[in-house]
């Protein structure tokens, strides 16, 4: 069975550059941008972990980890905090918080974190199920599995990077993905990477699956705010 998470956060960009990396990784997961619902999301949604952010609007992350751990739930809960102080990871943890990661941080030692924790509490790590479904969008088939990407049927010569970033536009089609999301997922805030080398990427894919590559059908440039694709 999936493990579910949820990612408590109020920085948009943040939360979908998480819950991204953790659903690759096989995990279900839920969100909410600040701290007014989060007991009643846990109540609902029964979530196997909490990663929470320490500086939320309204209610703070210390709060709510101290209404988590009053009301009796042993949720593991990992906390975000921008703060370098000791005294408040040692508030966090002395609340009952499992473990914490300061930002900036790797996103890949976040996931290794959770992955931790969840052994350390639950004895087990989700099953990667989504490794061996076939996604499929309009013209594209994705397998995951294989790092395969069809248009039309037809397997289409990627390179990693490539194939990530089609990936992540096909299964958030109909969105609009801005370009400092799209690097931050892709390059992990590089500072040497810059949008145009994201805009070379998005060229190269138009070159593989459009018939004008200058009046793109499916990879659309949103102006002023980055990517997405259309498909049916």
């Amino acid at each position: 069975m999936k493990r579910k998470i949820l990612v408590v956060d109020d920085e948009e960009s943040l939360v979908r550059l998480i819950t991204y990396n953790l659903n690759k990784e096989g995990f279900n997961t839920v969100y909410a941008y600040d701290g007014e619902e989060v007991i009643k999301i846990i109540e609902r949604e029964k979530p196997d972990l909490l990663i929470l952010d320490l500086m939320l609007p309204e209610k703070g992350g210390l709060e709510i980890c101290r209404e988590i751990r009053s009301s009796g739930s042993k949720i593991p809960i990992i906390m975000l905090t921008a703060r370098d102080e000791e005294l408040d990871r040692v508030l966090g943890l002395e609340l009952g918080a499992d473990d914490y990661v300061t930002k900036p941080f790797s996103v890949r030692e976040l996931v290794a974190r959770v992955k931790a924790v969840l052994r350390r509490n639950l004895g087990q790590e989700p099953e990667k199920d989504h490794e061996k479904a076939v996604f499929r969008a309009g013209p594209f088939m994705v397998k995951p599995e294989s790092y395969e990407i069809y248009f039309d049927d037809e397997l289409l010569d990627l390179t990693l990077k490539e194939y990530e970033l089609l990936d992540i536009l096909i299964r958030n089609r109909g969105r609009v993905l801005k370009r400092d999301y799209l690097l931050e997922l892709l390059w992990e805030y590089s500072e040497s990477v810059n949008t145009r080398v994201l805009d070379v990427h998005i060229s190269k894919l138009r070159d593989k699956i459009e018939k004008d590559s200058k009046n793109p059908r499916y990879i659309k440039t949103v102006r002023g705010l980055g990517y997405k694709l259309e498909a049916d």
